[in-house]
């Protein structure tokens, strides 16, 4: 089969608009801001040089999605599938019933190893009864061998399932579309006011708008657009697919008008923060609670982008073979008094999991603050800050009702499980002096994503 992917990058790449950060946004930021011109911090993500932060802090970046938050997202990549024979492929290669789809829809579902283990979540748009657009993370585009690690592209993966005789045909496309995404409350406005109300309505009732997992096509500007509202940040919100011969511009008009708003350009580690303080488990996150060696059961999505009654997907086997044996395994959140990344999980001094994400978060509230019992300053001060994250346990420790249903509250207050994140030796046994924290399923702010726009089209 003809390798797909592409090689791998001799440097880490930049972005579409890794220009305009440099040489156009960070000088307006500093203006407005009256702030010091200095060089945005990068770090190499999906070998692309990605801002981790720009001129404003990662928790002022973080904190600026209860308000509205623009995403240089142009890392991930795009591939489109077609042909008649696009759906049965696609549903042999991915855990989601990719043929059931309806025109204009999206779904979020996961391609797997025959292990069971997770090689990428994504995104899949369909265009056409036979054409989709699959949505995958940064680094995946790549198939080489590098220091003797073999690295094997999603679009040569899922091209491996296609059989003798099948018409599909596959093509990355990255470089004709740029994403920016555009999140938060004042989300609606924004985008109203560059590209018009229409392309926010629902493609089959203009007169209601687009609903949540789906996603419009229009044009602007001479050129064909991609919008869809799948909720990156678990928040309002809209992920923009730009032609490139418009996206200078376009991003100009985003990011401009987003700061007259009080909105920021969002790096790496806002965006961090923001999908996991969202909804009572957060966002998983490909390389961090999701990698080749374990399964995702009884990830908060698996549902969502697993669909067990097809007659066969890549790693379906491994996954029922799991499965039957009543796999305990939980994913859960928890606040800590500091950044809890390469520790693992006690609970009452026996190991529970480890930790998959932490990152410091502005936008706990000063109660959830206060019930970690810290006594650090900025933990317990009125403007303060806490970690938050991510955890992969044995088992959940929340007792359940009769039905089998973990409960996450009692008598309308949050069941809390207070837990020490230790760093370990090689057996395990805890090191040194522990962080303190507890497990929770109340999340740190709602979960907005899936609700009505009527909320926001009018502020």
């Amino acid at each position: 089969m003809k390798k797909l992917g592409f090689d791998y990058p001799s440097s880490p790449r930049k972005t579409f608009l890794y220009d305009l950060e440099e040489q156009w946004y960070v000088p307006l930021l500093a203006q407005k801001r009256n702030l010091s011109i200095e060089p945005i911090k990068r770090s190499n993500f999906g070998e692309y040089y990605m801002a981790v932060n720009y001129l404003t802090s990662v928790l002022e970046e973080a904190a600026s999605i209860n308000n509205l938050s623009v995403y240089n997202i142009d890392h991930m990549a795009q591939l489109r599938f077609t042909g008649k024979d696009a759906p049965a492929l696609l549903d042999r290669a991915l855990a989601g019933d990719m043929s059931a789809m309806k025109v204009g829809s999206c779904k979020y579902t996961l391609l797997l190893n025959e292990h069971g283990g997770v090689e990428d979540d994504m995104i899949v748009m369909r265009i056409s009864e036979t054409e989709y657009i699959a949505v995958i993370n940064a680094g995946h585009d790549i198939t080489d061998t590098v220091n003797g690690k073999e690295l094997i592209a999603d679009i040569d993966r899922i091209m491996s399932q296609k059989q003798n005789g099948e018409e599909v045909e596959a093509e990355d496309i990255s470089t004709q579309l740029v994403k920016v995404d555009i999140q938060g409350p004042l989300s609606y406005k924004l985008v109203k006011s560059i590209y018009g109300e229409q392309v926010l309505k629902n493609r089959h009732n203009p007169e209601k708008n687009m609903n949540f997992f789906t996603f419009n096509e229009f044009d602007y500007n001479n050129a064909h657009y991609i919008i869809s509202r799948t909720g990156y940040t678990n928040r309002w919100g809209w992920e923009l697919y730009i032609p490139v011969a418009n996206a200078d511009e376009d991003f100009m008009k985003i990011v401009s008008q987003a700061l007259e708003m009080g909105a920021l350009l969002v790096g790496l580690g806002g965006r961090d923060e923001n999908r996991l303080s969202a909804g009572p488990f957060g966002l998983p996150l490909m390389g961090q609670e999701y990698d080749p060696y374990h399964t995702p059961i009884n990830a908060p999505l698996f549902e969502a982008a697993v669909d067990m009654d097809k007659p066969f997907f890549v790693g379906k086997a491994a996954l029922e073979a799991e499965l039957a044996t009543n796999p305990q395994k939980a994913l859960l959140m928890f606040f800590a008094e500091g950044i809890a990344s390469n520790r693992k999980v006690f609970l009452n001094g026996k190991l529970l999991g480890t930790v998959t994400s932490s990152i410091v978060s502005p936008n706990l509230s000063l109660e959830q603050r206060l019930a970690i019992c810290s006594t650090r300053k900025n933990v317990n001060a009125e403007d303060g800050n806490a970690a938050i994250g991510l955890a992969w346990l044995y088992y959940n420790p929340f007792p359940k009702d009769e039905t089998g249903k973990f409960i996450s509250e009692k008598d309308g207050v949050p069941i809390r499980i207070p837990v020490q994140f230790y760093r370990v030796d090689e057996q395990n046994n805890p090191l040194g002096t522990p962080l303190l924290g507890y497990l929770t399923m109340e999340g740190v702010s709602p979960a907005t994503a899936s609700k009505p726009l009527k909320f926001i089209e009018n502020l």
